[in-house]
């Protein structure tokens, strides 16, 4: 049988959220430009280990020195907002 519920939607069940980084970086060729890279996953949030990761396998294997890097994080699934009901109010 296939799994019918997908990773990404399981990560969100335990709390992941979507994360985007910007990340900066120093041209190889000509390191005074700066080249953007835009790189997008589920993570938890504020430790970020899945784009720690990433970062640490970057300044290991690759040549581009970091310069900076920009994160937005959002929840996609979050707990329903309950409000409490003073009255019922009928219709017909």
């Amino acid at each position: 049988m296939v799994n019918a519920v997908s990773r990404e939607f399981r990560l969100q069940m335990v709390g992941y959220g979507l994360t985007t980084a910007e990340i900066h970086y120093h041209f190889p060729d000509h390191p005074s430009l700066l080249q953007l890279y835009v790189w997008q996953e589920y993570d938890l949030a504020p430790e970020f280990p899945e784009l720690q990761e990433f970062l640490g396998y970057w300044e290991r294997e690759l040549v581009g020195a970091l310069h900076s890097v920009r994160v937005a994080h959002h929840r996609l699934i979050q707990p329903s907002e309950l409000r409490a009901v003073d009255g019922i109010i009928a219709i017909h």
